[in-house]
């Protein structure tokens, strides 16, 4: 059985190189990136089964996105949609880097409820989809009704306003098995001030992971609740941080370590994706 299935979108990502805002033009960067298929990468290098689901278009994105998680040993269990073509999308650097996509109508919105998914011990889920159409929002239903899911919030105001993700994605993440959400975010969409808070709001999870940047995670669970500091990191790119932690943390439930050493993995896992430009730092060193 495949331990960890990731089931979600991924897209080419183009970025200025070296960084400079895009309306200036010149040399740019064309890779990979995805919270999912994210997730699978760092889980892969860290040697755990994992696979990635999804849908891309009959491209070469797609088959540059394919090949690209392939790489990290993830196993990849992809549709090629003849009609639809594979999401991309821009990142746009400056004293505030923001990202522009181009993901409507996209192959992965046309997942679905009969999209395939096999079985593993966790089946891993993000916000994100269900907000992309309405039958990615059945899939994740489907599968949150006949699995055991781990399930990261990925709140993403580009997708949906507040007022329409607030309770759709509280009560999604009230039917996984596993919850991950930032502090900043659950403040955001349900008005929180702190973990305990956000643990009132989310009582039935098993595991609740309440990240709060800098200053650590506070994880509720059925043995009670740990808190694990953050280390002090020199960051290059926050972004992928969140997907980096989950990863972190699900490697350590699949190896049955304590939870404070789940939250430390996830730690450290975080902290390489913050040393480093793109979505997936390669884990050149020993930090498992």
């Amino acid at each position: 059985m495949i331990d960890v299935v990731c089931v979600g979108e991924s897209m080419a990502l183009v970025t200025p190189d070296p960084p400079a805002p895009l309306s200036q033009g010149g040399r740019m960067r064309l890779d990979v990136a995805g919270a999912e298929s994210t997730v699978a990468c760092y889980l892969a290098q860290l040697g755990v089964h994992a696979a990635w689901v999804s849908r891309v278009g009959d491209d070469p994105l797609g088959e540059l996105l394919r090949s690209r998680i392939a790489s990290y040993g993830v196993e990849v269990l992809c549709e090629v949609d003849k009609s639809a073509p594979t999401g991309v999308f821009f990142k746009n650097p400056g004293l505030t880097t923001s990202v522009h996509y181009y993901r409507a109508g996209s192959a992965a919105s046309r997942l679905g409820p009969d999209t395939p998914v096999p079985d593993g011990e966790i089946t891993h889920l993000s916000g994100i989809t269900p907000a992309l159409s309405d039958s990615c929002a059945r899939l994740v239903d489907r599968l949150l009704a006949s699995r055991r899911c781990s399930f990261d919030v990925n709140y993403r105001p580009g997708l949906w306003p507040v007022a329409t993700a607030a309770p759709v994605l509280r009560e999604l993440a009230g039917r996984a098995a596993i919850v991950f959400v930032g502090l900043d975010e659950a403040r955001l969409l349900w008005g929180v001030s702190n973990p305990a808070e956000v643990r009132d709001l989310l009582p039935a999870p098993e595991v609740l992971v309440v990240k709060d940047g800098a200053v650590g995670a506070t994880s509720f669970h059925p043995g009670g609740i740990d808190f694990g500091a953050a280390p002090t990191i020199a960051v290059v790119e926050p972004v992928g941080a969140g997907d980096a932690y989950a990863s972190g943390y699900l490697a350590g439930l699949m190896r049955r370590l304590p939870e404070a050493d789940r939250l430390g993995l996830g730690h450290r896992l975080a902290g390489a994706a913050l040393r480093v430009t793109g979505d997936v730092a390669l884990l050149t060193e020993d930090i498992s």
